[in-house]
């Protein structure tokens, strides 16, 4: 079983109270190894630690330098891609393929924030004779990062690479789920050469080491990825406390497809969105909105993929691996039931391989058709890999079904109207509108966000460097 630690400090160590928490891979059901139980102990440590480090060793370096050390760490995740990707597949229960793609997409994240780190500008700005008038942009200090278990690698680059290169220390804590590659990254911003506490990790539950850090009074900044429920919990903490919040709260992101759209296209992105990840993914697309004189054919084209879909071990990189653990494999199994019992049509589901360990956590991939707008599946984000087709008449009713959910995460437009599509982008109301694309190849460099309920403020992309970095005023009276 393979040894794991905090990184407090910059050291390795045990938590204070010594338990763990096992490993179990969702491929096969069984606790292959196990992560330290933080606790709010662990987690004062940990504030502490980074607090000195910005009054120390961290706080002193240019942004330059701080850059470099990011791109040094850039550098030994790509070196570390084979044993990162696999960790995160067995881990996570994600296609091998698909974890290889989310470590080139976390050392991508630190190259980009590593050469970004120098270049965050304040301004001047005219003001009364006699003033030279300055902005400063500042770290805010102590973040801390609550970090999901569907996309650890890709989800810690986006926001503690962020964070770093604006000068800030972290205080990361993992979902207790899939910790591994976090930890593991620990290891390699140490070799990296980051000074003692300006990274921190902290295993453990999201009740205990998770509740503490948002609600310590330590704390500048907190950023939070995970559910509406957790979300508004977090935000109640920091509240407590007057600490700005990023939140991204999931999604029920539409795709929405026209008659005179290129179908061929579409149909590998409406497919792949759906099911990546075995549809645990925020951003996922988990409705189809296709406009009637297309419907039976388009819906034909994808129960086809569908059909054809297979799922199973991860480390066997098929089409789809498991969900991550027993308890989100039974909510998903319920809510395709509820469906299937609400009367709507599966038009097609994919297959589970044959020799599939039985204690794996499997769910066939299910396309349903003929969705109606306001039922349960087509409201609420299912976290699994369960496509609702809807079909539409016209722009004004496509929005409306669009923007007809309490999420606001992205959307997709397929059509070859030029004034449809810029219509269609200003109407959506959605934090990222991508036409006749989706998901745009990882997109770091696009910022990246939610509005209604599925969170505020904005990660990716320069955007994420101003949140996390505070503005400061100077006025200087010369004459």
């Amino acid at each position: 079983m393979m040894e794991t630690k905090l990184l407090i400090g910059g050291r390795f160590v045990d938590a204070i109270g010594g338990d763990t928490i096992p490993c179990v891979d969702p491929s096969t059901g069984e606790t292959f190894a196990a992560i330290p139980r933080g606790t709010a102990a662990d987690v004062d440590r940990a504030v502490e630690a980074a607090r000195a480090a910005l009054d120390g060793d961290w706080g002193a370096l240019t942004a330059a330098e701080r850059g470099r050390l990011m791109l040094k760490l850039s550098a030994l995740i790509l070196r570390n891609a084979d044993g990162l990707a696999v960790l995160e597949s067995r881990d996570v229960g994600k296609p091998l393929a698909q974890a290889k793609a989310d470590v080139t997409a976390c050392a991508r994240y630190f190259e980009f924030y590593g050469g970004a780190a120098d270049k965050v500008h304040g301004d001047t700005i005219p003001y009364l004779n006699g003033y030279t008038v300055m902005t400063l942009r500042e770290p805010h200090g102590v973040t801390a990062h609550i970090i999901p278990w569907n996309y650890p690698l890709q989800i810690i680059g986006r926001s503690v690479g962020a964070a770093l290169a604006m000068g800030n220390a972290c205080v990361v804590k993992p979902g207790e789920d899939a910790s591994l590659t976090t930890l593991y990254l620990s290891r390699l911003a140490h070799e990296a050469g980051f000074p003692a506490g300006a990274l921190n990790i902290v295993s453990g539950y999201g009740e205990e080491a998770g509740a503490a850090l948002a609600a310590h009074p330590g704390i500048n900044h907190v950023s939070f990825t995970g559910s509406q429920e957790v979300g508004v919990l977090v935000q109640q903490a920091a509240a407590v406390n007057i600490v700005p919040v990023t939140l991204e709260l999931g999604g029920k992101s539409p795709q929405v497809v026209f008659a005179d759209a290129d179908l061929d296209q579409a149909l590998t992105f409406v497919v792949r969105a759906s099911v990546q990840n075995a549809g645990q993914t925020c951003s996922a697309g988990s409705r189809v909105l296709i406009e009637r004189p297309i419907y039976d054919r388009f819906t034909a084209m994808i129960a086809e993929r569908f059909q054809a879909l297979k799922v199973g071990p991860a480390l066997d990189d098929h089409d789809v691996g498991p969900l991550i653990n027993a308890r989100q494999r039974d909510r998903v199994a319920g809510m395709v039931a509820a469906a299937k019992d609400g009367g709507f049509p599966v038009l097609a589901e994919g297959r589970i391989v044959d020799g599939a360990p039985k204690g794996g956590f499997y769910v066939a991939p299910v396309l349903f058709g003929d969705v109606k707008p306001g039922c349960h599946i087509e409201q609420n984000e299912v976290f699994g890999p369960a496509l609702a087709a809807i079909p539409f008449d016209g722009e004004a009713e496509a929005v409306r079904i669009a923007n007809g959910t309490p999420f606001g995460l992205v959307a997709g437009v397929w059509t070859r109207d030029g004034g449809r599509q810029l219509r269609m982008a200003k109407k959506l109301h959605a934090g990222q509108v991508f036409v006749n694309n989706y998901g745009a190849g990882g997109g770091v460099e696009l910022p990246f966000g939610g509005m209604k309920k599925s969170g505020f403020n904005r990660e990716k992309g320069f955007e994420a460097l101003y949140g996390f970095s505070a503005v400061k005023t100077v006025a200087i009276k010369h004459d």
